[in-house]
C-alpha cells in the first residue's frame, strides 16, 4: 500500500454553526505538492488550516502527516509537536520585534527537516530588504504578509499552510511574488496548502485544487480539470467561467458527440458526462469556447464589450435571450460595437462538452 504524505479522512471542521466543512477527504500523495483550497469568504477554509495546524481540535475524522496520526477523535498533537507552519492573512508578527528579528524567530524554531536555503535569499525573493529594521506597525499590510511568509519558510516545516498569502500585496508586485514563491516551494520540495478565494491564483500555483462550497469539499482535482470539467453546476457557477444554454443530445454514441442548439446549430465535442441521445441538457459555454469569424453566416447581436488588456469579452444575445460570452484577442482589427452583428465560427467544436 502506497504511503501518502498527508491525508484527511472524513474530516469535519467546525468553528461555528455557519462556519464548518463536513466530511472532507483530501490526499497529498508526494512531498512537495502544492494544494489550493478555493471558496468564498467565510466558508470554512481558514478553519481547516487552523485545525491542521493544531490550533483547534478536529470534530470528527482523522488527519495524517508523514504517515503519523496528528488529529482524531482521541488524539490531538499540540501545534509545537506537528512541525507545521501557518502564515495568517492578518498580521501575526511580534509587535516588539523588528522585521529581521521576526524572520529570524522562524529560523530559531527550525526543526531542520533537510532543505537548505538562507535568510538573505528569502528576503530578496520577497522584496523585504528596505524594511528589515522597521517594526510591524511601521509597515504596510502587504509587507507584513511577506514577512510572515518569510518567517514561516525559515522554520523549515514539514507542511506549510498559507491563508490568503497574497491578498494584501499590490497587484503590480503580486504576480512576480506568486511565481517566485511557487518556484521556491518546488525547489525546496516543501508541501504546501494555500487558502484563497481567487481562482486565477489557485489555478496558477497549485498542483491540485479543492473547491469548498456550502460546507462541503465539492471537487478536488488538478486545476485544468476543475476549470474545464467542473463536476457540478454549483462549481461552474462559483468559478463564473461561463453560462449554461439549453441543448439536445443528438448523438452520444460516436467518437465525436453532437449536440443541437436552436440558434447556434450543431455543437460537436466529447461529452464529459454520459447522456443518451435525445436528452435535453444544459451545456456550460465558456468565453474561450466560441471562435469569432467575421465571415461566418452565424451572426449574433452584440450586447456588451469589455476590454481586459490582452482581450475583449463580448456578450452576445441569442433570439431567445441567452447571453453568451466570447473572448477576442485585443489586436483583432475589427472591433464590434453594441447592436452590431458578430460572426461565430460554425459548426461549433468544443473539446469538453460539460453538461448537466
Amino acid at each position: 500500500m502506497t504511503q501518502l504524505y498527508f491525508e484527511i479522512k472524513n474530516g469535519n471542521f467546525i468553528a461555528s454553526e455557519k462556519n464548518k466543512v463536513n466530511n472532507v477527504n483530501l490526499k497529498i500523495e508526494k512531498q512537495g505538492e502544492i494544494v489550493s483550497l478555493l471558496g468564498p469568504s467565510g466558508v470554512g477554509k481558514t478553519t481547516i488550516l487552523r485545525t491542521i495546524a493544531g490550533l483547534q481540535k478536529l470534530n470528527t475524522g482523522e488527519i495524517f502527516l508523514k504517515n503519523k496520526l496528528i488529529s482524531s477523535n482521541d488524539i490531538h498533537l499540540e501545534p509545537e509537536e506537528r512541525n507545521i507552519a501557518l502564515s495568517f492573512q492578518d498580521n501575526s508578527l511580534f509587535p516588539n520585534y523588528k522585521v529581521i528579528d521576526n524572520i529570524n524567530f522562524g529560523k530559531k524554531r527550525s526543526n531542520g527537516n533537510g532543505f537548505d536555503y538562507n535568510t538573505e535569499d528569502i528576503i530578496k525573493l520577497l522584496h523585504i530588504e528596505p524594511i528589515l529594521n522597521k517594526y510591524p506597525h511601521q509597515i504596510s499590510a502587504g509587507e507584513a504578509q511577506r514577512v510572515s511568509l518569510a518567517r514561516s519558510l525559515m522554520s523549515k516545516p514539514d507542511l506549510l499552510l498559507l491563508d490568503e498569502p497574497f491578498s494584501n500585496i499590490d497587484q503590480n508586485l503580486k504576480e512576480e511574488i506568486q511565481v517566485s514563491v511557487k518556484n521556491l516551494l518546488k525547489k525546496i520540495n516543501l508541501t504546501t496548502i494555500i487558502v484563497t478565494h481567487d481562482s486565477y491564483e489557485a489555478f496558477s500555483i497549485a498542483d491540485k485544487c479543492g473547491i469548498i462550497l456550502n460546507q462541503e469539499l465539492k471537487q478536488y482535482d488538478v486545476p485544468y480539470n476543475v476549470h474545464h470539467e467542473p463536476n457540478s453546476v454549483e462549481v461552474a457557477k462559483f468559478l463564473n467561467k461561463g453560462v449554461f444554454i439549453n441543448v439536445k443530445v443528438i448523438d452520444s454514441e460516436c467518437a465525436v458527440h453532437r449536440l443541437q442548439h436552436d440558434e447556434l446549430g450543431e455543437i460537436r465535442g466529447k461529452l464529459s458526462n454520459n447522456f443518451p441521445s435525445g436528452s435535453k441538457v444544459k451545456l456550460l459555454l465558456q468565453p474561450e469556447d466560441l471562435i469569432h469569424d467575421d465571415q461566418s453566416k452565424l451572426k449574433l447581436e452584440v450586447i456588451d464589450r469589455k476590454f481586459r488588456g490582452t482581450n475583449f469579452i463580448y456578450t452576445l444575445k441569442t433570439k431567445n435571450g441567452e447571453m453568451l460570452p466570447v473572448f477576442v484577442h485585443s489586436h483583432h482589427i475589427h472591433q464590434h460595437e453594441k447592436s452590431e452583428k458578430f460572426g461565430v465560427q460554425s459548426p461549433i467544436y468544443i473539446d469538453h462538452l460539460v453538461c448537466f
